[in-house]
Parts: structure tokens; sequence; C-alpha cells
């Protein structure tokens, strides 16, 4: 209790303080809480990672009953991960915002918003009142909005911002659904209720009562069809919002789906392979959408719908494996889908980072103007690349780790199933193959198109590389990324209790037995294959030494590329991004919006000439666009309401106060009516 008094007192002086102090001195009190509150919630998180489960009771108010606040190992695993990439988030942001600091009053509720982020995500971790979930719920959406719309004077900003606040609270009103429709028949809004409820009706109820839920959280989490906010959120929001964002606030969707899975009793078979197919289809089209996308941020944002789509489909398989009483199954899935919620909360706050860093030093985000920058930046460039390179799924990086874990899964899970179950598996590991595949496409043109070649744009001022204060928390999670890598053991043994909440109910079969060492087994062979890739850059880095002393000794000429006898600018005779994924563009074309805009080469020397091309997301038009389409004509036919009369006005008032104080009189009329009727 005295814990929870003293992280409720951080937060509270901490929002107070702020306003009352300069620029610089609010970072630093931001960060101070930051740190202070992630020692206080980690502490308390690890206690529960180990096996302790921790609850406090609340007495509450009449409306809200008791408060619960229980912390076991799944809350106590995102509560970790949401410290991690909040606290490098802070750090880097603290040098980020250098460059806004004339915006004091700004600045002050940016800090605001942000410690709010933490508290809030911290407490929906714990909090398992459905009441007080919903207003943590609800202050968590408006702190992100605060925080996505810093750069309010910017009209696209307010856009994102909005479109954001609007899906947020469809989000909100499904939760609402579910915890109302549960306290309506249990008279409780406690968490046990929910589980009460789910096993006393029929399985399909149930089911509809979790995908009541899983719209909810997966709306915050970004799975296609409701993804729609999040490519115009990440890109507006600041570079260490968007980490934060993409590595942990989508990820309390996660949580809010895992939840439910421990929560309600259903058809978990039928459940799993809901999930799977949607899990699917995210991944494959975010990231199809991805490769076509000319801005860095918006290209990282379509990677995230495409690394919820990898998480869904191991949270997927693991309830299939609940279903049918596969232990091994159900490890690997819900192993690697929760350890990828860490991975991809370190090497995509890592990769929004490195865009910030470009962002700054040459304010753009648009590839197709930058180039040649690993040069002038070779920290971030190095930082980017091991990213890049963790998001492909490559060893010896975190990516990978989880990613095989998941691959294990889908193959375990043909080998152990029916003609019919085999079918849907097998074509999830086709789906993420192809996923695997274009990622590496796309993080090829990304890395190569912003840091390789030559500058394909003319700036005012040479880029340089960014201070040391934005690189050390990004040298600290690259630190992370590497580690998971190599040393994965260590990382599933703390899995091992969220684990044993979904599989403990299992029964103790002899495949399931047999389970143990397979995953002892996939765990060495991780390490194995993590270590050889380390052998294999060590080799080349030591090939590349002994070729550079080698060249030391001869005379080096440095000169401009060849142009085929074109004497004109060389700058211009290199792959741009578009041109590298051109073939690709064009066998996705079908699947996608695409409005092109050129102008042709005529003549043998031709004045200008340009090509464009400008991808949009057909769910977005299908979903968002038609249906506000339609209700803008619908609500169109009575535009003549409103047609700046006051004496319209006027009647439209009187004509509601006549229907408040009428309707309940000719409701007793109609009813005196009735039983006169009945008594004759």
């Amino acid at each position: 209790m005295g814990i929870i008094i003293t992280y409720l007192l951080i937060f509270t002086i901490s929002i107070l303080l702020i306003p009352f102090f300069k620029v610089r001195e609010k970072g630093i009190i931001t960060i101070i809480a930051v740190i202070m509150s992630a020692c206080i919630s980690g502490y308390i998180a690890l206690r529960a990672l180990i096996g302790e489960t921790i609850e406090i009771t609340f007495s509450g108010t009449i409306i809200t009953g008791e408060i619960p606040i229980r912390i076991d190992a799944l809350s106590a695993w995102f509560i970790l991960v949401i410290n991690f990439t909040i606290i490098t988030g802070a750090l880097y942001g603290l040098q980020y915002m250098k460059s806004y600091k004339e915006q004091s009053s700004n600045i002050s509720l940016h800090c605001i918003a942000y410690l709010g982020i933490q508290s809030m995500l911290t407490l929906i971790c714990t909090i398992q009142n459905s009441i007080v979930f919903l207003f943590a719920w609800e202050i968590m959406a408006l702190s992100s909005f605060i925080l996505i719309i810093f750069e309010h004077y910017k009209q696209d900003c307010i856009k994102a911002g909005i479109n954001y606040l609007i899906q947020a609270h469809v989000a909100i009103v499904f939760l609402y659904i579910g915890f109302i429709w549960v306290a309506s028949r249990t008279n409780s809004f406690d968490f046990n209720s929910i589980t009460e409820f789910s096993t006393s009706i029929s399985l399909p109820t149930s089911l509809a009562l979790f995908l009541c839920f899983f719209i909810a959280f997966a709306i915050k989490a970004g799975f296609v069809p409701f993804h729609t906010w999040l490519p115009y959120a990440h890109p507006a929001a600041p570079a260490h919002i968007s980490g934060v964002m993409s590595g942990v606030i989508i990820k309390i969707g996660i949580y809010g789906i895992l939840r439910m899975i421990l929560l309600i009793k259903t058809d978990y078979i039928l459940a799993g392979f809901i999930i799977l197919f949607i899990s699917v289809i995210s991944g494959v089209y975010g990231v199809m959408l991805a490769i076509l996308q000319h801005n860095l941020k918006k290209l990282l944002a379509y990677h995230s719908i495409e690394n919820i789509g990898i998480i869904g489909i191991g949270i997927g398989l693991g309830t299939i494996g609940i279903g049918t009483n596969n232990f091994l199954l159900a490890t690997l899935g819900f192993g690697g889908g929760m350890l990828h919620v860490l991975n991809h909360s370190l090497f995509k706050s890592l990769l929004f980072y490195g865009a910030g860093n470009v962002y700054q030093t040459t304010h753009t985000m648009n590839i197709e103007h930058l180039g040649g920058l690993v040069k002038r930046m070779p920290h971030s460039s190095l930082l980017f690349l091991v990213a890049s390179l963790a998001i492909c799924g490559l060893p010896p990086f975190n990516g990978f780790i989880s990613e095989f874990l998941i691959y294990s899964g889908l193959f375990k899970g043909m080998n152990n199933g029916g003609v019919f179950s085999s079918i849907p598996i097998m074509l999830t590991v086709f789906g993420l193959a192809i996923i695997g595949g274009l990622a590496l496409l796309c993080f090829t043109k990304a890395f190569s198109s912003v840091f390789l070649g030559t500058s394909r744009h003319l700036t005012s001022h040479q880029p340089s590389e960014a201070t040391i204060g934005k690189l050390i928390p990004m040298y600290l999670v690259m630190g992370l990324i590497v580690i998971i890598g190599l040393f994965p053991a260590f990382f599933l043994q703390l899995l091992s209790e969220p684990l044993k909440l979904f599989t403990n109910k299992l029964p103790l079969s002899p495949i399931n037995q047999q389970g143990f060492k397979t995953l002892t087994h996939l765990t060495d062979t991780m390490e194995y294959i993590g270590w050889s890739a380390i052998g294999f850059i060590l080799l080349s880095v030591l090939i590349f030494f002994i070729r550079k002393k080698i060249i030391t000794k001869k005379s080096v000429s440095i000169s401009t590329t060849w142009g085929c006898a074109y004497v004109g600018d060389t700058s211009k005779m290199q792959y741009t991004a578009s041109s590298f994924v051109r073939t690709y563009r064009k066998m996705a074309e079908p699947f996608f919006s695409i409005h092109k805009k050129k102008k042709e080469i005529k003549k043998i020397f031709p004045d200008k000439a340009w090509h464009e091309t400008h991808p949009y997301d057909k769910a977005e038009q299908l979903f968002i666009d038609i249906p506000l389409k339609h209700m803008k004509y619908f609500f169109g036919k009575f535009r003549f309401l409103q047609n700046g009369n006051p004496q319209f006005y006027i009647l439209y008032g009187v004509i509601f106060i006549v229907l408040i104080l009428g309707v309940p009189y000719l409701y007793d009329v109609l009813k005196s009516c009735i039983e006169f009727l009945n008594n004759l």
C-alpha cells in the first residue's frame, strides 16, 4: 500500500512542479519522475514475475464497488516492457525537444501528458475494476492525443490527432458494451465476474463477448481493418512519442486481448483461428503498404501494423493450443507473441529515434530527398541498420528469436493437427514467410535510400550526427536487442511465469511432457544460430580490416561515379526509393489505390520531367471514406434546418419543450386507456 501511495505522490508532485520551471528543468523533472516511477512499479513487477501474485483491494465508492489491484506475471511482463521504452523515450526526448525550447507552455503540457501516459499504462495493467479501467483508458487516450498534436500549428498534425481520438473512442464504446453486458448480469465490476459470466453462458455467447472486447483492443493495437488511425498518428507525433506509441501504447491492446483470453472461457479453437486470420491479414497488408511509402515515419508506422500481425499470429497459435490441450503449441505461440511484444518495442522505438535524428538534421522525412547520410551520421546509420536487421528477423538480433518461436509453433501445429486445422496453419506459415521477405525488401529500400548513395536533394546546410544525449538511449536499446538475440534462454525463463497462466490448466499428457524437452532443444538451437551469426559478422569485419590495411599501402584516387559519358548531375543517376521497388509496385497495384502524377519525357532534350506515385490505403477507403461520404450525404438532407433564421431556432426550442413535457403526459394517458380497456 505504501509503495502505491509513493507512486501516486511522485506523479502528483511532478505534475504540479513542471509548469513552474524553465524548459530544461521541465525535461529533467520529467525524467526523474519517469525513472522513479519505473523503479517502484518495476520492483513490484519483478516480484510478480517470479511467481508472487500481488493483490490490494481499495474500498472504492458506491458506484464502483471494491477496486482490486492485481499484479500477476502477465501484468508484470507488460509493466517492465512499458518502463524500459518510456525511460529511453524520455531520455531521447530531452534532447529532441531542445529544438522547441521556445514553446514553454507547450512543453509543460507535453511533459504532463507523458507522465500521464506512463501512469495510465501501468494502471491499466494492474487495475481489475471495469469502471476504473475505463477511466484510466480514457485518460490514456486523451494523453496520447495531447502528445500527438504537439505541433498543433500544423494542419496535418491536428487532423491526425482528431482521427486518433475519434477511433480511440470507438474502441471505448466496445469496451463499454462488454463491461456493461457483464455488469448487468453479475452486478459486479470486478474482472473476476467476467470469468463467472462466461462460464454461465453458451459458447457462442461467450465468443460474442470475447469478440466485443477483441475489437476494442484490436483498434488500439492496430490490427487490420482497425488500423487506419495509426499511419497518421505516428508520423505526426515527435520522434520519441512515435517510438513510445509504437513500442508500448499500441501494445496495451495486446495486453487487453491476452487478459481477456485468461478471463473469458469460450471456444478457444475458433477464437484462435479468428485471431490467426486477422493477424495474417494485418501482417501481410501492413508490410505491403509499408514498401510503397515515401515518408520514413509512415513507412515505420505500417511496419507497426505488420509486427502487430506477427504478435497476433503467436497469440492465435497459443489460443488454439489451449483449445486443443497442446502444451507445446500454447507455449510457443504465447511465448513467441509476448517476446515479440518486447522485441518490437525495442527495435521499433530505435527506428523511430533514428528517424528523428534524420529529421532534425535534414528537416524532411521524404525518403526520395535523402541519401548519403552514412558518411555524415555514422552512429545513427549503424543503429538504424541494427534495428532494420532485427525487424527483418535476422540473427543474431532479437527479432529472430521471437519469430523462430512462432515459426516452430506453426510447424508443430501442422504436425499435431488434423487436416482441417493444418491447412490454415500452413497458409499462416506462407503468410509469415511473405511478411519476412517483404520486410527485407522494405528495409533494404529504406536504409539504402536514406543512408547510402549520395544526397538526392540540395539542402541549405550539411547534415550532422546527433548529439551524444540522443545516442546514449539508442545504444542502450541496441544493446538489449543484441543481448536478447545471443542469450534467449534468460528471457524465455523470465516468460515462464506469464506462460504458466495460460498453460497451467492444460493436462500434463505424455505429449505435453515431451514439449519441455522440445523447448530446451529450441533454445539451444537459437543460441547456436545467434553465435554463428556473430562469428560470421566478426569474420566479415576481419576481412574488411585486412582489405583496408592492404589498400592503405596503395595510392587511391577518389572521383565521381562514371556516368556513361553523361556529364550531368550524377546524384540523379542512382536508384530512388520508388525506382528501387518499381517492379513490386506494379505487382501490388491491383491491391491498393495508387495515384500517379507524371510528365512524360518529350523531345531529345526535355526541359522537365517527373513521375510520382501516391499510395492510398484501400481499407481506409472502404471502411472510413465511403461510410463517411454516405453519412455526409444523409445529414446533408437536413441542412435546411440550419437556415440562419432565429425564428426557426425559437420554433425548434418550443417543439423540443413541448415534446419533453407532452410525451410523459401522453404516456400516462395511453397507459390509463389500456388499463380501462383491460378492465372492460
